[in-house]
């Protein structure tokens, strides 16, 4: 009588047909998840940004910036730096429409 030591290749096929049917489900998921991820903190960055044109009308007695370029390029507002769209990873849109990111011109 002789004893099983391995794995036949029909168990094998079985094992990768397996793995790949769950990688089929998987990964399309994972990448929905990181697009809407990318999404919700673009969305975030132009509260942001809309939250600091506010703060700027306070400190300038009501007075919105002309442009965005005007409080993304201050220290005071952004110190780390003007945020990025991390979709397209670019600048938002300079012109602002009634004292606001305009979100329609920056849609996804």
């Amino acid at each position: 009588m002789r004893g099983n030591n391995g794995v036949t290749l029909i168990e094998l096929l079985i094992v990768v047909l397996i793995l790949g049917a769950l990688a089929a489900i998987a990964v399309p998921r994972l990448t929905q998840s990181a697009d809407t991820a990318k999404k919700n903190s673009c969305a975030t960055n132009i509260d942001i940004i809309n939250s600091q044109i506010e703060m700027y009308a306070a400190d300038h007695d009501g007075t919105y910036p002309t442009d965005l370029t005007v409080i993304t390029n201050s220290t005071t507002y952004f110190p780390d730096g003007a945020p990025q769209c991390p979709v397209i990873d670019a600048n938002y849109p300079d012109i602002l429409i009634n004292n606001r990111v305009d979100t329609s011109a920056h849609n996804h």
